[in-house]
């Protein structure tokens, strides 16, 4: 009988004490396989971004519409909410049909505000907007 007591204390002790170096050489293994490979992956998709120059804005039969940094929008130099912004458009629309917009947006504009302009701007009637950069040697 004392064998088995001996035994069975010592599965207790066995399992009271857990080696835990391999699972940090999983966890080294695994850090060192993921530095290795987000590069590779940041890197492996090809984009071909759009170049600065592009060619001359219209010199007329345009509108254009500013978004200025802190979030106005101007409509050719007056503001505009963006409620208005949706019915001058749509009677512009009606007005000259091959009308062309030109839109302007400051660079500390968030990606965000831009993209939400483009729609009212497409549920004005707008299909076709001019985006105006700048270009590198005005840089």
């Amino acid at each position: 009988m004392r064998r088995r007591r001996d035994r069975g204390q010592g599965r207790r002790a066995a399992i009271d004490e857990i080696n835990v170096t391999p699972l940090l050489d999983l966890t080294f293994l695994l850090l060192i396989a993921f530095m290795i490979t987000m590069p590779l992956m940041e890197y492996g998709t090809r984009v071909t971004p759009p170049e600065m120059n592009s060619s001359e804005l219209p010199e007329n039969n345009f509108k254009s519409i500013s978004l200025t940094g802190k979030g106005t929008i101007l409509l050719g130099n007056d503001p505009v909410t963006p409620d208005e912004l949706l019915e001058k458009l749509k009677a512009l629309k009606a007005e000259n049909p091959k009308l062309e917009l030109l839109l302007r947006a400051d660079s500390s504009c968030i990606y965000k505000d831009i993209i939400g302009l483009m729609a009212r701007i497409r549920n004005g009637g707008f299909t076709d907007v001019i985006l105006v950069t700048q270009g590198e040697s005005s840089r």
